[in-house]
């Protein structure tokens, strides 16, 4: 396993073509979070050709679990969500440009198949670690879909938040390799 390397966020298709599984990453950047009925959303507007409330084109998406800011807080405990649950709108996600999804879980064969074809990674992080995860996160606004509240989609700005390649581009599936060990 490589050293923590930091890349930046948004990325792009040369940062993608050097992620390796099991590489281990500290993002700084823009990610943007967004969960199930988000995505839902955000694919039915894609769809219908409207404009998205921001460009995924090679953006990294955090699957995470909702917790509201408490007072004096730029975001409540940010823990990843478990991936499955996206597997639906990935395909469409991957279309319009995401490069990088952040969740937790492993992605079935077809998805993976999806991201080596439309040059994206999977990243998972630290599950049960919201508490460290939102120290890492300095901006937080909300982009679209407020009605949904702590599943709004969220424009993170993050410093050094540590992530692992599960999937690349190049058939590397960490929990695979993991497991014949």
């Amino acid at each position: 396993m490589r050293d923590w390397r930091t890349i930046a966020s948004p990325i792009d298709d040369e940062t993608v073509e050097s992620l390796i599984s099991g590489d281990r990453i500290l993002l700084t950047g823009v990610i943007y979070a967004a969960r199930d009925r988000a995505h839902k959303r955000l694919c039915e507007m894609a769809g219908r050709n409207e404009k998205l409330p921001f460009d995924p084109a090679g953006q990294i998406i955090y699957y995470m679990g909702p917790s509201p800011a408490p007072a004096g807080k730029i975001i409540g405990s940010a823990g990843p969500t478990t991936t499955y649950r996206m597997d639906p709108f990935t395909e469409t996600m991957l279309k319009l440009g995401v490069r990088g999804m952040i969740g937790k879980g492993t992605r079935g064969r077809d998805i993976r198949e999806l991201m080596a074809w439309y040059r994206a990674v999977y990243f998972a992080t630290f599950g049960g670690a919201g508490a460290y995860l939102a120290a890492r996160i300095k901006e937080s606004e909300i982009v679209a879909f407020p009605d949904l509240g702590p599943e709004a989609v969220l424009r993170l700005r993050v410093e050094d938040f540590p992530v692992i390649v599960i999937n690349d581009i190049h058939g590397g599936d960490l929990y695979e390799d993991v497991v014949r060990r």
